[in-house]
């Protein structure tokens, strides 16, 4: 059996991914979290519009989520319903029947092929964690319930991510769905426990000589079925709910209340009592605001806390959890700081660097990434392959900040943008960057230098040697004075694929010290106390 590697990321189509058994063998997941793209902020009606399916696929872009009935997507229905579980592809055919071509059975229909290879992964004794709005969920879960089985559905968690929503003309839709599925019905759980109310902590209004609080509580049997315990302790004759001997042993542990109208009641302390067992409806985390230190300007980040809870519920140390769409990483984030050996898949470069990066600002790790170029002829497949996600790869290597979409001028064919503060203003100053992953001259640097006049520094990230008169426009554009560092750095420079590869980077002012490109996870301990009690 091939050995699951652990700790690792991996860069790609989750789908094919997930289907290398070299990678992903049978039955070796613990936990699987997932939080798909879907565009739930389009209007619902748009979503079910019927599209030809003959567009070409479109590459998932990093903040983007949106699935369209495309080739690809027609494809993948057409894989289910031929191949698939047969009670798959029969729920799969009739939804398309009812729904047709359009962006909801276009998600349905990839999320099916990986749901259903989420499935093989998982152990036995492994569950499942569907992150989705309302949207969809209903649908969903008729694929989940397929795949998984009507009886290992556990719940539908309902998160409270915001406070008050104005939406007009309806309810304020505040709020999403968590599908809980185990692969069977014996299934790793740890009870999580709510701390409790203060309506209820106000019960404990007795206190002992050492501060303990205790609320009193009913003692005797009178009115339960099943009878009880008929004796006499110190004066009083009663129907007791305990035998003699465990009132005596109370009594020794001074654990009995002799009220003053001569009766005995039990006292409970508060600090004994775990809390109120977690219910399906959560809405004591609080989504990532502007002001949380976690924020790392991710759009869709979940807050650290909620996975916190699903990880310690569903897991333990030393267990496997997989977080096939991961973005920033906050899955993965939670799972090392919990002690659990994690995977993490996308299909983004921009979301593989954001998570390297975390991961090394909070743990200090170098997490190893498998399906990035390594070399210039993989740099160069990747060029081939995808010219926008070899883009956004070569971003990475300088960390800088992709800007904009697809679409050349969105800021005058900007690729990417290094922030930084260098002066007593506290003002941002740019790093202006372009990527091109084909033949490159002279003009290429003129271009760069009208984009870059009224900016702190340029750069040019080539895939191709540069020439020697791009040498000398580069020279010819003088240098970038930093007052906070007194040094010039070279107003426009050059930087190959093969340079960066060997650990060349942008001359500029430090980004250790400086950079405000991308916000710094802040360091976590390991050793962090759990947030929730667990029985």
């Amino acid at each position: 059996m091939t050995e699951l590697k652990t700790n690792v990321l991996y860069f790609g189509d989750n789908a094919k991914i997930l289907c290398n058994r070299d990678y992903f063998p049978d039955n070796s997941i613990d936990l699987v979290y997932l939080d798909p793209p879907f565009n739930s902020k389009k209007d619902y009606n748009i979503l079910f519009k019927e599209n030809g399916g003959v567009e070409s696929e479109a590459q998932i872009q990093a903040f983007t989520d949106s699935w369209q009935w495309t080739q690809a997507a027609q494809d993948t229905y057409h894989e289910i319903v031929t191949n698939g579980p047969i009670k798959v592809a029969s729920l799969i055919g009739a939804l398309h029947d009812a729904l047709g071509n359009n962006d909801v059975m276009a998600y349905l229909v990839m999320m099916t092929i990986r749901l259903v290879e989420l499935h093989r992964v998982l152990k036995d004794t492994g569950s499942l964690y569907l992150h989705c709005d309302p949207t969809a969920s209903h649908y969903l879960k008729l694929v989940l319930d397929q795949i998984f089985g009507p009886v290992n559905f556990r719940n539908e968690i309902v998160w409270k991510r915001t406070t008050a929503h104005n939406d007009p003309g309806r309810y304020g839709a505040n709020a999403d769905r968590i599908m809980f599925y185990t692969k069977t019905s014996s299934w790793i759980w740890n009870q999580i426990y709510r701390p409790h109310e203060q309506e209820y902590k106000a019960r404990f209004r007795y206190k002992d000589p050492d501060g303990r609080l205790w609320a009193d509580d009913n003692l005797t049997a009178k009115g339960l079925s099943g009878g009880g315990y008929e004796y006499e302790y110190k004066g009083v004759k009663s129907l007791w709910r305990c035998p003699i001997e465990t009132m005596k042993q109370l009594d020794d542990e001074g654990r009995l209340h002799f009220t003053k109208a001569g009766g005995i009641r039990l006292k409970r302390y508060l600090d004994e009592i775990k809390g109120t067992v977690l219910q399906s409806l959560w809405d004591d985390i609080p989504p990532i605001n502007s002001q949380a230190r976690e924020r790392l300007g991710y759009e869709t980040q979940k807050p650290l806390a909620l996975l916190e809870r699903i990880i310690q519920a569903s897991s333990n140390e030393g267990d496997v959890v997989l977080d096939p769409f991961c973005g920033c990483g906050t899955a993965v984030a939670a799972a090392h700081k919990l002690n659990r050996r994690w995977i993490g898949i996308d299909i983004t470069h921009l979301a593989i660097a954001l998570m390297r990066n975390r991961l090394k600002d909070s743990f200090g790790i170098d997490a190893e990434v498998i399906g990035e170029p390594a070399d210039l002829s993989g740099a160069k497949a990747l060029a081939n392959e995808d010219r926008y996600q070899f883009q956004w790869w070569a971003l990475s290597l300088i960390k800088a900040r992709p800007i904009g979409d697809k679409k050349k001028g969105a800021d005058k064919g900007i690729d990417g943008v290094i922030l930084f503060t260098d002066d007593t203003t506290g003002k941002p100053k740019r790093v202006v960057v372009q990527v091109k992953s084909g033949h490159v001259g002279a003009n290429t640097v003129r271009e760069l230098k009208a984009v870059a006049a009224n900016e702190a520094i340029g750069v040019l990230i080539t895939l191709e040697p540069p020439t020697g008169p791009m040498k000398v426009e580069a020279v010819d554009a003088d240098y970038y004075h930093s007052p906070g560092w007194d040094k010039d750095y070279p107003k426009i420079q050059i930087l190959t694929i093969e340079e960066l590869l060997h650990g060349k980077t942008v001359d500029m002012p430090p980004q250790t010290q400086t950079s405000v490109t991308f916000a710094k996870a802040p360091k976590i301990s390991k050793k962090e106390g759990e947030q929730l009690s667990m029985g």
